[in-house]
């Protein structure tokens, strides 16, 4: 009666140990999630690293190019020099 009682016990305790590793809290698949939210998370990490090596490079050329700064006047707020002549084409 002893052996059957602890045989039950021990199983028990494993099914219970089981269910804890793979669907309790901090268990496998709160893991594996986990894990694909940080894939994820670098993926737009290296993105936005990306594009603020770009903005970087523009704020440098910007600071030390006067060229850069008239195109970008020219290209985004539409400013003209003087005794220029501006044509807008309408399609």
């Amino acid at each position: 009666m002893l052996k059957i009682g602890l045989a039950v016990s021990l199983l028990t305790m494993t099914i219970y140990l089981q269910y804890q590793f793979w669907f309790g809290e901090g268990g496998y698949q709160e893991y594996q999630t986990l894990q694909q939210a940080i894939k994820q998370q670098q993926q737009e990490n290296t993105l936005l690293e990306t594009s603020n090596q770009a903005l970087a490079a523009e704020v440098v050329d910007l600071k030390q190019n006067l060229a850069a700064v008239e195109e970008q006047a020219r290209t985004k707020l539409g400013m003209i020099k003087r005794d220029e002549v501006f044509y807008q084409i309408v399609e």
